[in-house]
């Protein structure tokens, strides 16, 4: 792909304390993500709260931001910063959520920020299970029965519907928190 030169800032999302299901993989993605984009001339700004990665070390990324993984630290460092793209996927579920959030707020469109890889409609059907299943049965690709709840008791129904075992899923999470067999 060749350079694009209609860029020179990009903000690189980090993601935060290693947790399980998001560990060292991303603090070494990020950090060669950040030397890569150095190495081809666009100022690296990065934002992370994780002080114990290589990813925070002041040679990797020409700003870091040590700050809380929010919306409203990422919303202020958009605004302060002005990068003309953002690299979310670099930090895993975090970054992906961070990166949603910054689009539905409108400071992605506000301050002219383009997401780099993966755009923010695909990321949205990825992450909500009922689009992804809506989008798999449209191109014909087979998927398991599943039903979206909202409470214990709505579980319990649905799995009665569909049979047993069942396997309960949230959207949006990481790793498969909070999800389970029965």
């Amino acid at each position: 792909m060749p350079k694009r030169t209609d860029i020179r800032k990009v903000l690189v999302i980090g993601s935060g304390p290693i947790v399980i299901g998001q560990a060292a993989e991303f603090d070494y993605a990020g950090t060669q993500a950040c030397l890569a984009l150095k190495e081809e001339g666009y100022e690296v700004i990065l934002a992370n709260s994780n002080p114990a990665t290589i990813m925070t070390d002041t040679s990797v990324a020409d700003k870091v931001y040590m700050e809380p993984l929010t919306l409203e630290f990422l919303a202020r460092i958009c605004r302060m910063e002005r990068p003309d793209a953002i690299v979310p996927g670099i930090g895993g579920q975090t970054g992906l959520n961070l990166a949603m959030q910054l689009a539905k707020k409108g400071v992605l469109a506000e301050c002219e920020i383009e997401l780099l890889g993966t755009d923010a409609d695909s990321i949205e059907r990825a992450e909500d299970r009922e689009l992804f299943k809506e989008l798999c049965e449209q191109i014909g690709e087979p998927v398991v029965p599943s039903q979206i709840t909202y409470s214990v008791e709505e579980a319990i129904t649905a799995a009665e519907q569909i049979g047993y075992p069942v396997i309960l899923r949230p959207a949006f999470t990481l790793g498969g928190t909070g999800g389970g067999f029965a």
